[in-house]
């Protein structure tokens, strides 16, 4: 009998077949009586179908290993088809495998609070100061949704508000006028999954980057749903971001109430949402501070320094 054997879309194809497809050669040879053929996500199988059933069987095995860890090697593959469970990176702090062998972990008090928080509520707010990893943990708890098939789409927005600069000076088309404000999601989906990867899930729209005001009139389901900077929109804009979330969808909200670059008449659209949704179940406020910070040493010592009032003239 002849089969075809379709991988699973989240799994990091040349992680999984090695290189110069070392791996799976290793798991053809034990299976001597099954000819295979691999391409892409597919895989063609033939044999007698008791044969393929255990090639099969065996492939799934080592497919979800790679998917959990990020990583396959020969020898992991001997060790699953022998009946051994191979080495696996076990926290309970560690969020998602990332590329090159780095793992994300919630390495703060706060950081757990947020990965627990998120197992029982479909509305977070993160909100604290700059460093203390709000978004780069809100993107990992997308990533690992994602590749255990929880939701069926990454959604990341920001607000393209201006800390000083000018959009319409910015060069080139609207796209490249508005990519730098998205710069921080690509660099924190860049640590999580490999390009190939992350370039394929960005093509078929499975991850999707655009700026808040291209949530207008859509319907977030099945899908993590993350707003960052969120302390730059206006209670309008909140209120139309909030109400885009559809079943089966979770939303995390994240921002800095200190760097609020709204003009002063205009009341941020965070502040208002953290004083109105205290008290309504399945919506989780996280707060962070200055001990959460995991960036250099100095920047606990920044915002710090920035919180307290300075006195004195403005000569130097």
């Amino acid at each position: 009998m002849e089969q075809l054997i379709a991988l699973k879309d989240v799994l990091d194809t040349p992680t999984f077949y090695g290189v110069n497809n070392q791996n799976i050669l290793c798991l053809k040879n034990q299976f001597p009586d099954v000819r295979v053929v691999a391409r892409g996500y597919q895989l063609k199988v033939t044999g007698s179908e008791a044969a393929v059933s255990r090639f099969e069987q065996a492939l799934r095995l080592c497919e979800d290993f790679c998917i959990r860890n990020n990583t396959l090697s020969e020898q992991q593959i001997l060790q699953i088809l022998h009946g051994e469970k191979p080495q696996e990176t076990s926290s309970t702090n560690l969020i998602v495998h990332g590329v090159n062998g780095k793992s994300v972990f919630a390495r703060s008090a706060n950081q757990r609070a947020l990965v627990e928080a998120y197992k029982d509520n479909d509305l977070l707010f993160a909100v604290g100061p700059a460093g203390s990893g709000k978004t780069y943990t809100a993107i990992a708890l997308a990533v690992r949704a994602l590749k255990n098939r929880e939701v069926r789409r990454i959604i990341l927005s920001r607000p393209a508000v201006e800390a000083g600069e000018k959009l319409g000076f910015l060069p080139g088309d609207m796209k490249e006028k508005i990519d730098p404000y998205l710069q921080p999601l690509y660099d924190a989906l860049q640590d999580m999954l490999p390009d190939a990867k992350l370039s394929e899930f960005m093509e078929k729209g499975i991850i999707q980057i655009a700026p808040l005001a291209f949530m207008r009139g859509r319907t977030l389901s099945d899908a993590v749903v993350i707003l960052d900077e969120a302390q730059n929109t206006t209670v309008p804009q909140l209120k139309m971001f909030l109400t885009r979330l559809g079943l089966g969808g979770k939303m995390i909200v994240t921002g800095d109430l200190t760097q609020i670059d709204l003009p002063a008449s205009q009341r941020s659209g965070l502040r208002d949402a953290i004083e109105r949704f205290r008290s309504i179940e399945g919506v989780k406020i996280i707060t962070f501070n200055e001990k959460d910070i995991v960036r250099h040493p100095l920047v606990k010592h920044i915002v710090a320094a920035y919180a307290t009032p300075v006195s004195g003239n403005d000569n130097p």
